[in-house]
């Protein structure tokens, strides 16, 4: 994985840093990486991105109409009976 050093970061950017680390028991460097991936939209979070597969699968499901379709229910009667 590569290594990043950032050098002459401001004083209050690193404090709030750095206060923000401990509120989300991280340490600087994975706040940090939380901080710059969230900003650059790289590497959600595995619920983010079930999240956005499932509203991509309900903006395709509600482009088409189901509703003419049989009852699947009653199709499964229909050949346990032949």
């Amino acid at each position: 994985m590569p290594s990043l050093q950032v050098r002459e970061v401001p004083e209050i950017l690193y404090r709030k840093l750095v206060k923000k680390a401990k509120a989300e028991h991280r340490s600087i460097a994975q706040e940090t990486i939380n901080l710059l991936s969230k900003s650059l939209d790289v590497d959600l979070s595995p619920k983010e991105k079930r999240m956005k597969v499932i509203k991509r699968i309900d903006a395709r499901h509600k482009k088409y109409d189901f509703s003419n379709l049989p009852d699947p229910i009653e199709m499964i009667r229909e050949d346990r009976n032949r």
